[in-house]
């Protein structure tokens, strides 16, 4: 299988928030860098809860047709406004708001993840394939030296994962049918509509994604590759 799929796979797509980088730990340090000044005192990364926690919800407004299609930048606004008043916070000036806004901006990725990329890079075509939206890919890989081949995901395809024309969009940017191309994800239900739509699928272990133990450890059925992190999925794709 590992031989096949190495030798039919043009193009790896990637899950970012979890997958890449590590969300919560990010969200509680920019917050509390933020608002601790301010004089707020709060348990940060339960704020980073909170707000990851609005997260489907928001963007199932857009995959339901409830609201037109918008970048996830509005719609991590729209879910910030939804939880400052649980944690005190709903007098923030227009300035902290959209400067809070931008922590989603600058996470850092897992440790391997920027030496994993320019491995499987040399083999390769590699994007993202996010919710987030086109700056804020742009960000986080400026911030954490990694090199895409192109930007795709939710803004190109106008609709949020795990919708097809997430999916489906990204191998057609690339001219490349979806059997050549390897959705990589820490989320089996990001895999699963991903091998619905015809893509090769590989899970990557994030077991303490929202905490300790909170994450999968493995997949949650049958995938292409199973890795324990981008390093391993780097070493069974033969890289």
């Amino acid at each position: 299988m590992l031989t096949e799929t190495r030798a039919k796979t043009g193009a790896l797509f990637f899950d970012v928030f979890g997958t890449l980088v590590d969300w919560r730990s990010g969200i509680a340090r920019e917050a509390e860098a933020l608002l601790r000044p301010q004089g707020h005192a709060l348990d940060w990364l339960a704020f980073a809860d909170a707000w990851r926690g609005e997260y489907q919800g928001g963007m199932e407004e857009v995959r339901s047709g409830r609201i037109p299609f918008s970048k996830l930048d509005v719609l991590h606004r729209r879910n910030l406004q939804r939880i400052l008043p649980r944690f005190g916070l709903d007098g923030l000036s227009e300035d902290a708001l959209r400067e809070l806004n931008l922590a989603w901006h600058r996470l850092d990725a897992w440790s391997e993840v920027p030496a994993a990329l320019a491995r499987l890079r040399g083999k390769f075509l590699l994007a993202p394939v996010s919710n987030g939206n086109i700056s804020l890919m742009v960000d986080l890989a400026r911030r954490n030296a990694i090199h895409w081949d192109a930007i795709l995901g939710a803004e190109v395809a106008g609709d949020y994962k795990p919708k097809p024309a997430v999916y489906l969009a990204a191998c057609a940017a690339f001219d490349l049918a979806p059997a050549a191309c390897m959705m990589v994800a820490a989320h089996s239900y990001d895999l699963r509509a991903a091998e619905k739509c015809g893509l090769r699928t590989a899970h990557v272990a994030r077991a303490d994604e929202s905490g300790p133990g909170t994450g999968e450890r493995a997949p949650k059925g049958p995938v292409d590759v199973a890795a324990s992190d981008l390093i391993d999925l780097a070493v069974k794709l033969g890289v």
